[in-house]
């Protein structure tokens, strides 16, 4: 799914705008899967898609698979709403150099909702 993150998120000018200050990558694993998004002033540059060999990354959200489904579902349920929300129950762990995530944090956020719309978009009812 977050192959098509650069077009959702490229296309949002607000988001775009809200992540201008932000350069750098970023680790998503929803195991045993893996992407490196790559970000340039709020714009996605690229998505790599695993398995990465020695991958350079700021910070990681990393999470199993089920957690990112309930998480990217067009309504998820309360506690799978949020990024913050998975923390708190334990289901994801932020790594790396926190700073830029949290300084970012609703960019980032905003980043990987935008893919709950292309549920709505795709016909997903999960």
């Amino acid at each position: 799914m977050l192959e098509q993150l650069a077009d959702l998120v490229n296309g949002d000018t607000a988001l775009v705008r809200r992540g201008q200050h932000f350069t750098g990558a970023f680790l998503v694993e929803a195991r045993p899967r893996v992407w490196l998004v790559h970000v340039l002033r709020g714009r996605i540059d690229k998505v790599e898609t695993g398995p990465l060999v020695m991958p350079s990354w700021r910070f990681a959200l990393r999470a199993d698979e089920v957690s990112w489904q309930r998480f990217w579902r067009p309504r998820p349920a309360p506690g799978d709403h949020d990024l913050l929300a998975l923390v708190r129950r334990g289901l994801m762990k932020f790594e790396g150099d926190l700073q830029p995530l949290m300084a970012n944090l609703l960019y980032i956020k905003g980043v990987l909702e935008t893919l709950r719309a292309a549920q709505v978009t795709n016909g997903a009812t999960r």
